[in-house]
């Protein structure tokens, strides 16, 4: 039987990359889905190729409140209880110092990281059952250590390891909160958002380096929700071999 039948699981950010990942394996282990992205034509690409049916589908923008509340009413309508939450939504957006920072750019990701992420567990929590919910925040190495231009993204990550923590004490005895905080993770938008598409940038940060993948992640994920009920499992840090810190990583030629 697949580990999460008769499970629904909210993913945001599913349109690509991790959440798209995410996704898959959430789907292929037997749970129903509520998938929210910006770009829902991207959403409906990928659930054509998932398992099961009856999944939703909905436009997602979690710096929106008002887009927030629909989807969220949207997605407990057609599945009612939410078992799962994945805050995925996440992005970063340049490599400055903080005295060049773009406070456009500070706020976007602040708005994204961090209060979509409260924004959308605020709105989850009262569909979820004691000892049957789980929310699983998607961080990040960034936020246990700091690097230099790395500015309000290392920030907004820490700040969502405090608020999982944070959530945990909240919610301990009734819901499960986790946190997975990967490393280098290659084949994703990431780079290409953080650095305006420029492919010379992004070539240098993957150079040489085994990263982990998406569907590696996701894999990390389904491990945390498939644990027996009575244990939290409370973080998963997730890098490749060749990386030991933001700053030191061995690099093949």
């Amino acid at each position: 039987m697949p580990e999460l039948e008769g499970r629904t699981a909210v993913v945001t950010g599913a349109s690509s990359g991790i959440g798209a990942a995410t996704a898959v394996a959430l789907a292929e282990a037997g749970a129903q889905l509520a998938l929210g992205a910006r770009r829902v034509e991207r959403l409906e690409e990928l659930a054509a190729g998932l398992p099961g049916d009856g999944h939703y589908l909905g436009p997602l923008d979690v710096t929106d409140r008002e887009s927030c509340e629909q989807f969220v009413s949207q997605a407990s309508r057609r599945l009612g209880r939410l078992d799962v939450l994945i805050n995925n939504a996440g992005l970063a957006l340049g490599r400055t110092t903080i005295r060049d920072a773009d406070e456009a750019d500070e706020l976007q990701m602040l708005e994204t990281n961090v209060l979509g992420l409260t924004r959308m567990t605020r709105l989850c929590l009262p569909h979820m059952e004691d000892l049957r919910g789980h929310i699983v925040n998607l961080g990040s190495w960034a936020g246990r250590e700091a690097y230099s231009q790395g500015g309000m993204y290392v920030g907004s990550k820490y700040a969502v390891r405090a608020l999982t923590y944070v959530l945990r004490k909240e919610l301990v005895g009734r819901i499960r909160v986790s946190t997975v905080d990967p490393g280098m993770v290659g084949d994703t938008e990431f780079s290409d958002v953080r650095f305006s598409g420029d492919a010379d940038k992004k070539a240098a940060v993957y150079r040489g380096v085994d990263y982990i993948t998406p569907a590696e992640v996701a894999d990390c994920i389904l491990w945390v929700l498939t644990r027996p009920a009575h244990m939290n499992i409370d973080e998963i840090v997730v890098k490749p071999l060749q990386q030991a810190s933001q700053d030191q990583i061995v690099r093949h030629e």
